[in-house]
């Protein structure tokens, strides 16, 4: 029976009436959504492009061919799908990183002190060539002294005018050079040293009645004070000086300078000081922050006693190779009247006049030789003992640069002591005296920051100066060397010259 029910029902319809018009609707609601999303597509391109346009002028407004009113560009992008547009921002986001970039390096180094700045403005802008000639003996007996001629031709605005004379004795130049130390040395500045006082040597010229005995003394001065002046007046700030302006300008005599005496008073205090300074500073470790300072500081400190022990013994050296030619040059006299006397005793006519052409060959040669000599000793020992007082002068400023950093730091130590003073009397209720204690801390607190300030200036300064330093002895010692080897192929020249002119008059000999 249920079989038969099942064959007797119709089928159920697949679809209802109602459900077909739904179906056969659906097409026709589904489709303007989506003709009106290809509008809406159509006419976002305008919208971005115009979002794109505002974008560019004030990101890309520098690439040519990108801006608003470029006709090609705009084709361009109103051609182009919403995923183009898209992937066109990007990039111009991507391009507003390297727009930041120039902020980035303006990380400058610090700020350039006066002296700085003064030194760069004046560079080598000026020239000034310094000459001192015409030594003369002024007075007699122990009294006297000697006056040098001191010629400057300047294109230094400065100076009254580009070319000036004035007479200075010795004493003058220790004076200057006394007065240039006291201002300049303490702040971290290379002065370079006068030339050394002789009590022997001055004493032989003084006491001394012909000049001839005197000439090679008062001659090596006079070159040393050259090259005092000229050094000097190389360094951008102490050129400037106005002491060493007075020393160049002023006619007639200078204020007599003091303590300049080969052995005084203040001679001993200062070799005193510098013992105690020693002493200092085998007691005292500086322990700086700035641990690439220190290890500047410590490298050049090696670097400057490892060049003054190798200096030292150079112009031991060079010292010993110019006795040694002056020796040669007298031998080389003696053997040339020797051999004179010998031609004129001998009866042998072609040796006679061969030993006799030999004599005037060894004066020759021992012009030669004298020329080598002089050389030898103002070329090169001079410079080598130059750089040895400079390096000296090097030192100096290191040990001031301790000075002032030993100054700083027991500021702290005190003013950490006032700092504990008062908290002692604050605990003790001695309300009365705080407020000198208050005192007393800030008035240390400015002397610690003073000296912090003074320390990273000094060592500023000093850093500056022995690179100038570093320059300056590298071309000194390249101009030196070169003439001095020219000197010296120039003298063997002139003797292979001279032999090969008497080897036929040898060969002569029958």
């Amino acid at each position: 029976v249920t079989e038969k029910m099942a064959d007797d029902r119709d089928p159920p319809p697949l679809f209802d009436d109602d459900e077909k018009d739904t179906k056969s609707a659906e097409p026709e609601d589904l489709f303007p959504p989506s003709t009106d999303a290809k509008e809406k597509d159509k006419e976002e391109p305008e919208d971005i492009f115009a979002t794109g346009d505002t974008t560019e002028i004030t990101l890309d407004d520098e690439i040519p061919g990108t801006k608003a009113s470029d006709p090609i560009a705009a084709e361009k992008k109103a051609s182009d799908p919403p995923a183009a547009e898209l992937k066109t921002e990007t990039p111009v986001v991507e391009k507003e990183t390297p727009k930041e970039e120039p902020s980035a390096p303006k990380e400058e180094p610090e700020a350039q002190t006066q002296d700085e700045i003064e030194e760069e403005e004046s560079g080598d802008q000026f020239t000034i060539e310094i000459t001192v000639n015409n030594p003369q003996k002024v007075g007699d007996g122990l009294s006297s002294y000697m006056a040098y001629s001191v010629n400057t031709k300047s294109t230094i605005p400065e100076f009254k005018s580009p070319e000036l004379s004035v007479l200075r004795r010795f004493s003058d130049f220790l004076g200057l050079h006394e007065k240039l130390a006291q201002k300049h040395l303490h702040l971290g500045r290379l002065v370079p040293p006068a030339p050394e006082k002789s009590l022997v040597g001055m004493t032989k010229v003084k006491m001394a009645k012909d000049e001839s005995g005197t000439r090679e003394f008062v001659q090596v001065r006079r070159a040393a004070l050259e090259r005092y002046l000229n050094r000097t007046a190389a360094h951008p700030i102490l050129r400037d000086d106005s002491d060493f302006r007075e020393f160049l300008e002023k006619e007639g005599d200078l204020p007599k300078a003091t303590n300049t005496q080969a052995i005084s008073g203040a001679s001993m205090m200062r070799l005193i000081n510098k013992i105690g300074d020693s002493v200092g500073k085998m007691t005292f470790k500086m322990d700086e922050g700035d641990q690439f300072n220190v290890a500047w500081f410590e490298e050049k400190h090696q670097q400057i006693e490892a060049m003054d022990l190798q200096l030292k013994k150079l112009h031991a050296s060079v010292e010993s190779l110019v006795n040694n030619r002056k020796d040669l040059s007298v031998h080389t006299a003696t053997f040339a009247r020797s051999a004179a006397m010998l031609g004129n005793a001998e009866e042998h006519t072609a040796l006679s006049r061969a030993l006799s052409q030999l004599a005037e060959l060894e004066e020759k040669v021992e012009a030669v030789v004298q020329d080598q000599s002089d050389s030898d000793f103002y070329l090169f020992s001079e410079l080598v003992k130059d750089y040895i007082g400079e390096i000296g002068v090097v030192k100096e400023v290191f040990n001031e640069r301790f000075k002032v950093y030993k100054t700083w730091k027991d500021a702290e130590v005190m003013l950490s002591r006032k700092r504990e003073a008062k908290a002692k009397l604050e605990l003790a209720r001695k309300t009365d005296k705080v407020p000198m204690a208050a005192a007393e801390i800030t008035e240390w607190e400015d002397k610690v920051e003073k000296g912090e300030k003074e320390f990273d200036e000094i060592s500023k300064t000093i850093r500056k100066e022995i690179g100038k330093f570093d320059i300056n002895r590298v071309k000194d010692f390249k101009s030196i060397i070169i003439k001095y080897l020219e000197t010296l192929v120039n003298n063997q020249q002139k003797l292979i010259k001279y032999w090969q002119a008497f080897l036929p008059e040898a060969k002569a000999i029958v």
